[in-house]
């Protein structure tokens, strides 16, 4: 590793490279610097397994965080309460290095004072993870969404989702597991129509395309302790989308009761406090620029981004657990029926989430 991170120009006397973080696609090792008031930097193998257009990943990366330093540089307000990440090039100038064993690698400034939260424990967290990524989809607003590639095709296209599982379904290679989810499998079709509505409305261009980050997780923040600066981080699924994913995405990491894969599910619901939250957070900094057609339709974002992982998940366990991994055998069933059950439950708040949006 140590000769791959001097494929790039930090120049700095290296201390240690040591893993870090827990992620669970890319492999992250903190490059420590010999000077302790020096920069420290973070080493990261890219999965090209599941990134398999690696140079479309980093030019789509490339121009949003030169995009973003270029603002946040000319602003002394942005420099006080915000940051981006800053790629360090080859020496080559590429933002990314490929090894003699095919792997690619790529190394970012780490950001010193700044950590990051697995789980959100209040709706005040909640708030100041969606300020964030709210604050990520204004600085991007008038980006040229047309210059980004798409790097994984029909990512939230719930349309095509849905012709893949179906076609999964019906092709009953594994008939006992069909025959177990049976409950789901009708619950997924019952609501396949109102879930593709923000779909629908995207092709048609009734709902326009902006800059997504299409992974709003929680612990996809880093923010200082007093909550006074952040960064937006893991941008490798950034590119063009609809404002519903990362809204949407959002709601249901941030103010889900239970982890993704609980298996009781008579604990799964929405903390209504917790979307709230978030939705405060994130219209405060955005609404200003969110079209009527988008502002309508933003309350179905949470049911339709977890009405998708459910489909993702039960399509996976039909088709023989091929995509995800798994800790057990009915892992991935447990993932489908917790996310359609909280899918189930945002439909019945829908209203109430709607209103919250409104009176932001």
């Amino acid at each position: 590793m140590k000769q791959v991170f001097d494929a790039f120009t930090a120049n700095i006397q290296v201390e240690s490279i040591e893993p870090f973080g827990g992620g669970l696609i890319n492999d992250t090792f903190r490059v420590r610097n010999q000077n302790p008031e020096g920069v420290d930097f973070l080493l990261q193998r890219i999965n090209h397994q599941v990134f398999k257009d690696v140079s479309g990943l980093m030019h789509n990366m490339e121009l949003v965080t030169q995009f973003l330093n270029e603002k946040i540089s000319s602003s002394v307000a942005l420099q006080d309460t915000c940051q981006t990440l800053k790629i360090i090039p080859t020496s080559s100038g590429l933002s990314y290095f490929q090894d003699e064993n095919g792997s690619f690698w790529r190394v970012v400034k780490f950001l010193k004072g700044y950590r990051s939260y697995d789980y959100v424990e209040s709706a005040e967290q909640a708030y100041q993870g969606a300020r964030a990524f709210g604050q990520f989809a204004l600085l991007l607003d008038d980006f040229p969404v047309q210059d980004l590639k798409e790097t994984i095709p029909s990512f939230h296209d719930i349309i095509k989702r849905l012709t893949t599982f179906n076609e999964v379904v019906s092709s009953n290679k594994n008939p006992d597991r069909v025959s177990a989810c049976r409950e789901e499998i009708r619950f997924v079709n019952d609501v396949a129509d109102q879930m593709s509505q923000i779909e629908r409305s995207r092709r048609s261009g009734v709902i326009k395309d902006r800059v997504t980050h299409n992974d709003t997780k929680f612990n996809n923040v880093l923010l200082k302790e007093d909550f006074s600066s952040h960064c937006v981080i893991d941008l490798d699924t950034v590119m063009p989308g609809v404002i519903h994913y990362d809204f949407g995405d959002g709601v249901r990491t941030s103010t889900s009761t239970t982890e993704e894969d609980e298996k009781d599910l008579g604990l799964v619901d929405i903390d209504i406090e917790k979307f709230n939250g978030f939705a405060q957070g994130y219209l405060e900094v955005l609404k200003p620029v969110l079209t009527v057609q988008e502002l309508e339709s933003l309350a179905l974002s949470g049911p339709l981004l977890a009405y998708i992982m459910g489909v993702r998940f039960l399509t996976d366990y039909l088709a023989g657990d091929v995509y995800y991994k798994i800790k057990h055998e009915t892992h991935n069933l447990d993932r489908a029926r917790c996310q359609l059950r909280l899918t189930r439950h945002m439909l019945d708040r829908l209203s109430d989430m709607a209103a919250i949006i409104k009176a932001v």
